[in-house]
């Protein structure tokens, strides 16, 4: 995983990050630390650009957001509860699903991968990401289950503990998956999560106190998405 955390990315270096991720050919995660949203949303959307100008390879980013609410494209702007949010960040995107907080202590991934090189079906892709986090919490001997619409993500009890959300165009992934690590959960408190008014939300460093390092997981998931990918391409 090749570390960019060291620029900060805005509406005007996305240029200079394509040029940067572009040079490493045989690599495809990069860690970019904490960054703003909006610029790496547009980041997101130069990188498919590019891909499916078969100017860049695929590629997944790895990173923590600077603390914001996002909604997909059916979102319920009534999920937001103005008098007991944190955050006055909100920002509409092009995902599917509905509103969302993203924050520090949060492990954020976004591939931008093109499913004709392994399975044309989203139903599987987002197995594909159930499973990954899955098998981290099993490694942590954390009991994830996955559910499906619409309370898709991964759950330990009935406490969610990652959402996804996705956008499929020309068969080329963004946007992707959060995973709560050492989350500050009150800004949960803010909106009604993925539109599930009778559901909880948790975090690895809730159920236990070990985690604290967001990088180091984001390495486990380099390993498990890349082998599972892999695995795909080569049957």
């Amino acid at each position: 995983m090749i570390d960019l955390s060291n620029i900060k990315i805005s509406r005007y270096n996305i240029d200079r990050l394509i040029n940067e991720i572009s040079k490493h050919e045989s690599q495809k995660f990069f860690w970019l630390g904490i960054q703003d949203y909006d610029p790496v949303f547009r980041l997101q959307k130069e990188i498919h650009k590019k891909i499916l100008e078969n100017k860049i390879k695929e590629t997944t980013l790895l990173l923590e957001h600077n603390n914001v609410y996002t909604l997909g494209k059916n979102a319920n702007e009534n999920h937001i509860l103005p008098l007991q949010t944190k955050c006055n960040n909100i920002i509409k995107v092009d995902r599917g699903g509905d509103v969302t907080y993203h924050g520090p202590g949060q492990l954020v991934c976004y591939p931008i991968i093109n499913l004709k090189n392994y399975k044309k079906s989203i139903s599987w892709y987002i197995n594909l990401i159930q499973d990954s986090i899955i098998e981290f919490l099993d490694k942590n001997m954390i009991q994830g289950e996955k559910r499906l619409s619409p309370h898709t993500g991964v759950w330990v009890e009935d406490e969610k503990i990652a959402a996804i959300g996705i956008r499929l165009s020309r068969w080329i992934t963004s946007h992707g998956f959060s995973l709560n690590i050492n989350t500050d959960l009150s800004f949960y408190d803010g909106i009604i999560p993925c539109g599930i008014f009778d559901q909880g939300v948790t975090s690895l460093s809730k159920i236990k106190d070990n985690f604290s390092d967001t990088k180091n997981v984001a390495i486990y998931f380099e390993e498990i998405i890349n082998q599972k990918l892999k695995d795909v391409a080569q049957s």
